[in-house]
C-alpha cells in the first residue's frame, strides 16, 4: 500500500527534529516561570495601554486586568506585564493540564501541521475519528446507551444540539424543566434556562422553563420530597408538554453545590413515567470527580439520555442515545472544531484514562479535594471569621470568605489576584470563591502555597 504524503511528511526527519528542538527549547524556558512573581515596573505603563486599547475594542472591561504573554509552566502563566500567577481557575476549567504542557504543546504542532484549520460539516480529517470514539467508549464504560457523539465549539453550542435534538424527538412540547440556580449558558435560549435575570434582562423569550429546587444537603430526605412535589406539580399543570428536564449534578456559576444519588433518582423515575427526557449538563464536571463522568460517579449510567461535555477537553460535545439520532441537517455546523483543540481533546482524554491515577475513591482527583479540605479547615481554626466551607466536589473546590457578600467577594477575589492566585467567584448569596484547579499538573505543594496566599489575603481584607 503506497503511503500517503501526510505520513510522509510527518515522518520527514527534518519535521521529527524540528518538534524535538521546540520541546527541549519549552523544557528550558520553563524552568523561569517556578514561582509567583510581581509585574516589571518598567512594563506598567505599556501594559495598561495595551489593556485599555484592548477593552475599549472589546466594548467592556475583563474581569482581570489579565492579558497573558502566550507562556506557562503547568499551574503557572506569564502575563504580558512580566508578572507569575498560580492558575487555580484554569480558565474556568480549560486548562486542566495547566499552561504549556508538552503533551498539548506537541498536539499543538501536529495540528499546526495538517491542512485543515476549523474541522465542520463538509471537511473533517481522520484525526476525528478517535477523539468520538473514545468519548463514547468511556461514557458507555458502565453501562450508559450513548452511541453518538456530535463535537462543537463551545459547551453552550452542545447545550443547544442537546436541546434541539430533545425538541424536535418530543414535537409538539415546548416546554423545559431545570434546578433552581442552574447556569446552562448564555446564548438566547439558554439565557432564558440559567436561573438569573440578569442575564435574560432585555432578551426576548425563546422557552417556557419550570423550576425545580435543587439538594439541600443539610436536609437530604426533606429537600427530595420538596423537589419529587414540585416537579409533579409541574409536569401535572403542562401534561406532554415538556421535552426534557436539565440535570446539573453539582451546581456550577450557583456554588458548587453537589447533588445527592437518592434524590437524582427520585426524580429522574417520575421524569422516565412521564416520558421526560433526562439530559445531563457535564461541561463543566467532566473528569473532575471520582470518575470521568459525574454521572457514573453518581450512579445514574441507567437514567442518561443526552450528555454534554466540554471546557477540559477543548472539544466539547453531545452525547446521545441511538433512539434519540435525529435525521440529517438538524445538527449541522460550519465549524464543530479546531484541528488544534481535537488534537488537544485526544491528549488529554489519553492522559485521563491511560493513567489509572486519577479516578477511584484513592485517585488524585479525590486526593486533591481531601487536601483542599484539610487546607480550609485549618484556616477555619486559626481565624473561624475568615472564611466558612469547604464546598464543592472532586476537583470543584470552593469556600465562602468573610461575610459572603458579593462586594467584598469581587473585591477579596481581585486582592488574591494582585497577590498571585487566580481565582472566581460562584453563587451570590452567599457569594463563594472557586477553584478548578489543573488537575493533571497541580502538586500538594502548590496547594498549600496557594492556600497559603489565600489565608494571607484574607487577613487582610478583614
Amino acid at each position: 500500500m503506497k503511503s500517503l504524503s501526510a505520513e510522509t511528511f510527518l515522518s520527514d526527519s527534518r519535521v521529527v527534529e524540528a518538534k524535538q528542538l521546540i520541546l527541549s527549547a519549552l523544557a528550558d524556558h520553563q524552568t523561569a516561570l517556578s514561582t509567583v512573581r510581581p509585574p516589571d515596573p518598567a512594563r506598567k505603563t505599556s501594559y495598561d495601554e495595551v489593556l485599555r486599547r484592548f477593552e475599549n475594542l472589546r466594548g467592556a472591561p475583563l474581569f482581570f486586568p489579565y492579558l497573558g504573554s502566550g507562556f506557562g509552566n503547568g499551574v503557572f502563566v506569564e502575563l504580558a506585564d512580566a508578572s507569575v500567577k498560580y492558575d487555580f481557575i484554569s480558565g474556568i476549567g480549560v486548562h486542566y493540564l495547566g499552561h504549556n504542557h508538552p503533551a498539548l504543546v506537541e498536539a499543538a504542532l501536529d495540528a499546526a501541521l495538517q491542512d485543515t484549520v476549523m474541522q465542520g460539516n463538509l471537511q473533517q480529517n481522520v484525526q476525528s475519528l478517535p477523539v468520538l470514539e473514545k468519548l463514547v467508549a468511556c461514557a458507555k464504560g458502565r453501562g450508559a446507551r450513548l452511541d453518538h457523539c456530535f463535537p462543537s465549539t463551545s459547551g453552550a453550542m452542545a447545550n443547544e444540539n442537546a436541546l434541539k435534538i430533545l425538541f424536535r424527538k418530543k414535537y409538539p412540547a415546548d416546554r423545559l424543566l431545570a434546578f433552581q440556580g442552574c447556569f446552562t449558558g448564555r446564548t438566547l435560549v439558554l439565557s432564558q434556562v440559567s436561573d438569573k435575570p440578569a442575564f435574560r434582562k432585555g432578551l426576548p423569550r425563546t422557552v417556557a422553563v419550570d423550576y425545580v429546587p435543587f439538594y439541600d444537603p443539610e436536609d437530604g430526605e426533606g429537600s427530595t420530597k420538596r423537589a419529587a412535589a414540585v416537579l409533579k406539580e409541574h409536569l401535572l399543570r403542562y401534561p406532554e408538554r415538556h421535552a426534557a428536564m436539565m440535570f446539573e449534578l453539582v451546581q456550577g456559576e450557583g456554588g458548587f453545590f453537589p447533588g445527592d444519588r437518592s434524590f437524582f433518582v427520585t426524580l429522574m423515575e417520575m421524569l422516565r413515567e412521564h416520558n421526560v427526557s433526562i439530559l445531563i449538563d457535564e461541561i463543566q464536571t467532566f473528569g473532575r470527580t471520582s470518575e470521568l463522568f459525574a454521572f457514573q460517579h453518581f450512579g445514574l449510567d441507567d437514567y442518561a439520555d443526552v450528555v454534554t461535555v466540554g471546557k477540559l477537553l477543548q472539544v466539547c460535545a453531545t452525547l446521545f442515545r441511538d433512539d434519540l439520532a435525529p435525521e440529517p441537517g438538524l445538527l449541522s455546523q460550519t465549524f464543530t472544531a479546531s484541528t488544534s483543540a481535537l488534537f488537544a481533546a485526544s491528549a488529554v482524554l489519553d492522559h485521563l484514562t491511560e493513567s489509572r491515577k486519577y479516578l477511584g475513591p484513592e485517585g488524585r482527583i479525590e486526593e486533591l479535594h481531601r487536601l483542599f479540605v484539610r487546607s480550609v479547615e485549618t484556616i477555619r481554626k486559626k481565624d473561624p471569621d475568615l472564611l466558612s466551607g469547604p464546598y464543592g466536589l472532586g476537583a470543584m473546590c470552593a469556600f465562602t470568605p468573610l461575610d459572603g457578600s458579593p462586594d467584598k467577594v469581587t473585591a477579596f477575589v481581585r486582592r488574591l489576584f494582585d497577590a498571585g492566585v487566580i481565582a472566581f467567584i460562584a453563587g451570590s448569596n452567599p457569594a463563594r470563591v472557586r477553584f478548578l484547579m489543573p488537575v493533571g499538573v497541580v502538586t500538594d505543594g502548590h496547594v498549600a502555597e496557594v492556600m497559603d496566599i489565600v489565608h494571607r489575603a484574607l487577613v487582610e481584607s478583614r
